[in-house]
């Protein structure tokens, strides 16, 4: 088959899951369609031997074609949602494929939601949440790094989900766990810290707190534990993103954030983030000073 013919056919076999992308990043029919013939016309003015993983680079390509229309799109905020998606608006809806998208969860209610998001949040939630798309393919169509894309989807799918519905008796159970763990990590007292973790617990650290000496991954709840003991005595009760979690701040520098997951009244999980990115993006709320 000649080289066009099967780039050609290579393309086609990804043509639907690329429309759907454009229509779930943009509403509209006709700029979706207008989106992946772009896309089209981009590869075929590329080398396909260079290419590794054809549809993900037209997933790529098709991402950065539909963030450049929503940051258009914002910079024009007079247009409404209607204005995008007329055929969402409408009572009969006569194309079969859009039909059918409508019933996958994209309609007009939660395009209006989604109109409320930036254009790399949106693109971070869809990509991620609706295709499975790692944050590690996601950060260099959005310009950031992964833990930086990890937090545009996660800002975005509690827009579109709302705030999420904790019983205030967890969210203060979380909050006494984090505190009673940081007090006892101050102390040095390693038994009381081994008492709040729990046997399974990992301790990941990002590659900026790595590269300041932290060990990238520690498992089990003694090797944490011993990790912890006598130090974090600069750390913070804070809420991050509205879950009980700490900080660590350097002359009023955001630094490091320490993200925690509780469950049945145990940590099993504790995150070190601080790369720069991410700092920007996360919502800090202090909770003692």
């Amino acid at each position: 088959m000649p080289d066009d013919d099967w780039l050609a056919a290579r393309f086609e076999e990804n043509r639907d899951r690329l429309r759907a992308v454009a229509y779930r990043m943009l509403g509209s029919q006709q700029e979706a369609e207008d989106a992946v013939q772009e896309s089209w016309l981009r590869l075929s003015r590329s080398d396909p031997q260079s290419i590794d993983n054809l549809t993900g680079w037209l997933t790529t390509v098709v991402g950065r074609i539909c963030l450049d229309v929503l940051r258009v799109r914002r910079s024009k905020p007079e247009q409404s949602v209607g204005e995008h998606s007329p055929a969402l608006t409408d009572h009969d809806v006569p194309d079969p494929e859009l039909e059918a998208m409508q019933a996958d969860s994209v309609g007009f209610a939660l395009l209006v939601v989604l109109e409320t998001l930036t254009p790399a949040e949106r693109l971070a939630f869809v990509l991620h949440d609706m295709f499975a798309v790692p944050y590690d393919d996601i950060a260099p169509i959005v310009g950031r790094s992964p833990a930086a894309a990890r937090q545009l989807a996660s800002r975005a799918r509690r827009r579109v989900q709302g705030p999420p519905e904790i019983p205030a008796a967890t969210a203060a159970r979380q909050r006494e766990i984090v505190s009673a763990f940081l007090a006892a990590a101050r102390g040095g007292d390693f038994e009381a810290l081994l008492e709040l973790l729990d046997p399974g617990v990992v301790l990941r650290a990002d590659e900026t707190v790595s590269a300041r000496g932290a060990a990238a991954l520690v498992r089990g709840a003694a090797a944490v534990a011993e990790n912890f003991s006598g130090r974090a005595k600069a750390a913070k009760l804070a809420l991050v993103d509205g879950v009980a979690g700490a900080v660590w701040a350097h002359h009023g520098e955001l630094q490091v954030v320490l993200a925690f997951t509780v469950t049945d009244g145990r940590i099993t999980s504790i995150e070190l983030l601080g790369d720069a990115d991410y700092l920007r993006e996360v919502e800090v709320s202090m909770l003692e000073g």
